[in-house]
């Protein structure tokens, strides 16, 4: 069996592929329903919906248009993501699974939409992330906590390991405070209740959840040659 080159695979968003058409679907929504309100009364309503629909449009564009054009590289050294806010660099070393997490809700099964990692270790992550891109990751990970809480039926344990977030985060005697505390504890809690600690949302890849998964795992056994 040959094996694989490892030339570094850069994934870009889709939802990123429609950015100018919002964009420019915006300001042409809104002149619209200005025209509408002015020049006749009696399309007032369908005024209102133009212009509705031009600020949502013009808002969701221009928030595309923010995102980077590369939201996550894949290389022989492991995976950068690529977030508006900065990014993180997880060596294949680290991981010790990838896959998309699942809950049950009733009796059936969930799978979130989300790309999981399971680290070996918290501490390295911690070492190389940016205190902007680990707030704004705090706060993007607000619905996969209410996610873990509903799938805990003792919620004084999430809420006991959610107090600590305010507490130092201690790994390997390193010792690391605000922040970046919160956040190891945020991947601790998500590791415990959802099986990973860091997330790739699906809509910043290029191709199916599982194609992608496919991908670093075939990257990371040829890191292992």
């Amino acid at each position: 069996m040959e094996a694989l080159t490892l030339e570094p695979i850069l994934i870009k968003p889709i939802n990123k592929r429609n950015a100018l058409t919002l964009t420019f679907a915006g300001p042409t929504g809104i002149i619209t329903g200005l025209a509408l309100f002015l020049n006749s009364s009696h399309l007032f309503g369908l005024g209102i919906v133009f212009f509705a629909l031009g600020v949502v449009s013009a808002v969701l564009g221009g928030a595309k248009l923010l995102e980077p054009e590369v939201t996550v590289i894949v290389s022989s050294a492991g995976i950068r993501h690529i977030h508006r806010r900065g990014e993180v660099m997880v060596e294949w070393q680290n991981i010790e699974r990838i896959a998309q997490p699942q809950v049950t809700e009733g009796r059936d099964l969930l799978v979130l939409p989300y790309v999981g990692i399971k680290l070996k270790q918290i501490g390295p992550v911690l070492d190389g992330i940016s205190l902007r891109l680990a707030t704004g990751l705090l706060t993007e990970q607000r619905p996969l906590l209410m996610t873990a809480s509903a799938q805990d039926e003792d919620l004084s344990a999430l809420e006991h390991q959610m107090s600590e977030e305010f507490s130092p985060f201690i790994e390997d005697n390193n010792r690391y405070k605000g922040v970046l505390a919160m956040f190891g504890h945020r991947c601790r809690i998500l590791g415990s209740h959802l099986g990973f600690h860091l997330y790739i949302a699906t809509d910043a890849l290029d191709r199916p959840a599982a194609e992608f998964i496919r991908l670093l795992r075939e990257y990371q056994n040829s890191s292992k040659l």
